[in-house]
């Protein structure tokens, strides 16, 4: 991977070829890069425990909600999106509203969302070279660090997506061996059917439908606004790629997802009651597989946790690079700066990103955390900018920030509802209402982008 890093620094020329690589990558490798960022730590690890306490409910209640709502982004936005020309979503709201109406989802994107995502990858690692090398987690973790900065200082995007394609195909066998490996430890499918518990079968699981569809609702809407994907919809060569690459890779992704919890259903049979969720899938692993199969699957998740982190990693150098760097500090900056100060965000973003991994104690719970409220704050205002003309700069903002603001005072307050579906009510009803209450500000462009290419000549940098 490092070598494969070191080729691409020097055919790297611009920000834009190290952050998006260069809007020309071909149909396999966007399809590859693809499933290696979504199977990252959360489907590895978190899923496998996520299956070994709530069975196969927890594929319909996580998985196939991201893979639908992924596929939405793609088939209905991805051609839109890529006709602005842009590089990250606060991008989009700098354009379209101008001033600082950025500030906030870039703020989301790259601390709220990519610093903690990228601590799973590192905590996943040190798990490996826990159990493999005996090695302490601490001292795990920051191996994962350096190694992770490395990498994606010096190869960017463009090394990322071509060692995502390569280990797409390590994460599918790595995945589907563990899969076969641990139902048949448990005789086949009819000795796990039988087995098991109705409700650890069932699509309702455990919970009821009820809190399928609250997870549905809650979780899903993020995948509208994740980074990851839309660097994805613009590296791609064309429109065609953007679309079909994308689309047939998070269909792949689906299929895969689910293996992770059949193999957690599974574990229930053998593994200790008592073991932690996030250590499931490292004791199956241990436990089942010897050399070479036992490495072939330790590579395969950490082939995804070394992808999914550096993908994470340069969505929020792209917000720190464009939203904070470009558009409020040095509007004239050119090509080698800009490039320079992508790598310096990327500092930032992984070093922040190792410390918090020193204070995970739940993968799963992080990562919903981190996407619920994301999409909280974040979905409304996008689907207003690519649809409603009529929505005002001083509505998205009141929006995205007094949604913030409740969303995390809401274990403070009397409030019987979700979380996240109370986060949802109050940003749809702040941006309608005081969208109508008020008037387009000086800055603003005053249109729809999913029908029109967004133009405002009042950003110096778009002139």
């Amino acid at each position: 991977m490092l070598g494969i890093a070191a080729y691409y620094f020097r055919k790297i020329h611009t920000y834009e070829d190290y952050l998006i690589s260069g809007w020309n990558t071909g149909f396999w490798k966007i399809t590859g890069t693809i499933i290696s960022t979504f199977c990252g730590a959360a489907v590895f690890i978190g899923w496998v425990g996520l299956g070994f306490t709530v069975g196969l409910s927890g594929y319909w209640k996580f998985a196939f909600v991201a893979i639908v709502f992924s596929l939405i982004l793609i088939l209905v936005f991805a051609k839109p999106l890529r006709r602005q020309r842009l590089i990250t979503l606060a991008d989009l709201f700098t354009v379209r509203f101008g001033g600082k109406a950025g500030i906030v989802p870039s703020i989301l994107s790259a601390f709220i969302y990519s610093v903690p995502t990228t601590a799973l990858q590192m905590v996943g690692m040190s798990t490996v070279f826990n159990i493999t090398l005996g090695v302490g987690l601490p001292v795990g973790i920051f191996i994962s660090f350096v190694v992770i900065l490395i990498f994606t200082i010096i190869g960017g995007l463009p090394a990322t997506i071509l060692t995502d394609a390569i280990q797409s195909i390590i994460i599918i066998l790595g995945v589907v061996v563990l899969a076969i490996v641990t139902v048949s430890h448990v005789g086949g499918f009819s000795g796990l059917f039988e087995a098991s518990a109705p409700e650890y079968l069932s699509i309702a699981g455990p919970d009821g439908y009820g809190e399928i569809l609250l997870y549905a609702l809650s979780v899903g809407p993020f995948y509208l606004v994740w980074q990851s994907t839309w660097q994805r919809i613009f590296a791609a060569k064309d429109e065609k790629t953007a679309v079909g690459a994308n689309a047939l890779g998070f269909i792949i992704a689906g299929l895969i997802a689910f293996l992770p919890f059949l193999i957690g259903l599974a574990a229930r049979q053998f593994v200790p009651a008592n073991l932690a969720p996030d250590l499931v899938f490292s004791y199956v692993t241990d436990f089942l597989l010897a050399s070479p199969l036992g490495g072939l699957v330790f590579l395969g998740l950490l082939a995804a946790l070394m992808t999914g982190a550096t993908s994470f990693i340069l969505q929020g150098s792209s917000n720190l690079t464009i939203d904070f760097y470009k558009n409020f500090i040095n509007r004239n900056a050119g090509g080698k700066r800009m490039l320079f100060f992508s790598r310096i965000s990327v500092l930032i973003i992984t070093g922040l990103a190792c410390l918090f991994a020193y204070t995970v104690e739940d993968i799963a719970t992080t990562y919903q955390w981190a996407l619920r409220l994301t999409a909280t704050v974040i979905v409304f205002p996008f689907l207003a900018v690519m649809f409603w003309k009529g929505v005002t700069k001083t509505g998205v903002l009141v929006s995205m920030i007094g949604t913030a603001v409740l969303v995390l005072a809401y274990p403070f307050l009397p409030i019987g509802m979700d979380h996240a579906l109370f986060g949802f009510l109050i940003s749809f009803i702040l941006l309608v209402s005081v969208s109508l209450m008020t008037k387009h500000s000086a800055s603003e462009t005053v249109q729809a982008a999913y029908f029109e290419k967004l133009h405002n000549p009042t950003l110096e940098d778009k002139q």
